[in-house]
């Protein structure tokens, strides 16, 4: 398992940043307990493996005008890689598809969809998503509202498991 390779600093670092991104490097080292050199080091080393993927806004779609978020199930007539490969470069170029999973069970694929509005969003689904080759079924599931939106993983729960194993 990766996060046992990292210390406990760099588990910090990775949780502090996954809260904040925005923070300086001075307020990281601040936070984590070390100075900025070598947090600035320890951080480019976790960018350059991976572990740190990238920074993003998290923005307000609502208040963006994005009204309408959609969870399709698309199930395919064949489970086939280049099937399966396919659909997701599809999924990769459809704007409004935001997220694209891949599932076990009696679904293929959930995405989740963001859309100006309905009429927008069906637009999408009967002249894209349904018309797609391989694509056998969609159910859609529109969001009334969100009750959690927590990105990362929670630190707090490998931290517990890592010290139970130590």
């Amino acid at each position: 398992m990766v996060a046992t390779r990292l210390d406990p600093i760099d588990r910090k670092i990775l949780s502090e940043l996954q809260a904040d991104g925005r923070m300086t490097n001075v307020e990281l080292a601040k936070r984590v307990g070390i100075s900025a050199p070598p947090c600035l080091r320890r951080v480019r080393t976790l960018e350059e493996s991976g572990l740190i993927q990238g920074y993003h806004a998290d923005v307000n779609a609502r208040d963006l005008g994005f009204e309408v978020q959609v969870f399709a199930m698309v199930g395919l007539d064949s489970q086939a890689e280049a099937e399966l490969s396919a659909f997701e470069a599809l999924c990769r170029e459809w704007p409004l598809v935001r997220e694209c999973h891949m599932l076990n069970g009696e679904v293929d694929f959930i995405l989740k969809c963001v859309s100006p509005d309905l009429s927008s969003f069906q637009s999408f689904l009967t002249g894209e998503l349904l018309t797609t080759p391989n694509v056998a079924s969609v159910k859609t599931s529109l969001v009334i509202r969100g009750a959690k939106d927590e990105p990362g993983v929670p630190f707090d729960i490998l931290e517990e498991r890592l010290s139970r194993s130590a």
